[in-house]
């Protein structure tokens, strides 16, 4: 996709974790008992980050083997005692969402964490009146990378998946959905991607962070 070809969005769909939340410590500490139950060694920070993308549901089966459904009890269990308490947005994200709100554009979110899960957190939050549909894992019949969450996070909106709707997140799992649903795919990370990082799917648009892309959305026009 080239960058004259894109135009200012309609609908905005953002990933979740790390993306309008910091949730790197609570998932680092999850996994870290899970290794532990099962006598594993524990990734670090920089290892989970690298290593923990997709849905639980995919990743955990490949990951663990037999054992993948006593290492998501403990995941869960951990992840309930401390995700409320811990609960960060990223910096620039209420300021990003408001702005969204101001300009008219529809905004939803296409998360891999479990949707009930993600549902309580945008409550907790207060961000509920942001988004039009808030899907996450397990809520449609395939999770990202597939373009399944896309489809079901558009339902109602009247808008169709295409150059009008930008697919923002920090992960491959999000540029390849962003691309299987025929979406603009937009990286929202610090670090500047390598030359062949994402060759198979290329991000149309990085911002380094929200406070960079509100930048660019309220530029409204030479989006690249």
């Amino acid at each position: 996709m080239k960058p004259t070809t894109i135009v200012h969005p309609r609908f905005v769909l953002f990933d979740w974790d790390n993306t309008l939340v910091d949730s790197w410590p609570v998932i680092h500490e999850c996994y870290c008992a899970v290794f532990d139950d099962l006598g594993m060694t524990p990734w670090t920070l920089a290892e989970v980050k690298e290593r923990a993308h997709g849905s639980l549901r995919d990743f955990f089966p490949v990951l663990f083997g037999d054992r993948w459904q006593s290492a998501a009890d403990v995941f869960f269990a951990t992840f309930h005692r401390i995700h409320l308490q811990r609960l960060q947005p990223m910096s620039g994200a209420p300021e990003l969402l408001q702005e969204l709100r101001a300009l008219d554009v529809q905004v939803g979110v296409v998360s891999n964490k479990v949707g009930k899960n993600l549902r309580v957190e945008t409550q907790h939050l207060g961000w509920d009146r942001h988004f039009h549909r808030v899907v996450g894992a397990t809520d449609a019949l395939r999770d990202k990378p597939a373009p399944d969450p896309i489809h079901m996070a558009l339902e109602g909106s009247g808008i169709a998946p295409g150059q009008e709707v930008w697919m923002v997140g920090d992960t491959r799992a999000d540029l390849v959905c962003a691309h299987a649903a025929g979406c603009v795919p937009v990286l929202l990370r610090e670090d500047i991607p390598s030359d062949d990082e994402f060759s198979d799917c290329p991000p149309a648009i990085h911002a380094r962070d929200c406070h960079a892309l509100r930048a660019l959305l309220l530029a409204k026009t030479d989006l690249y």
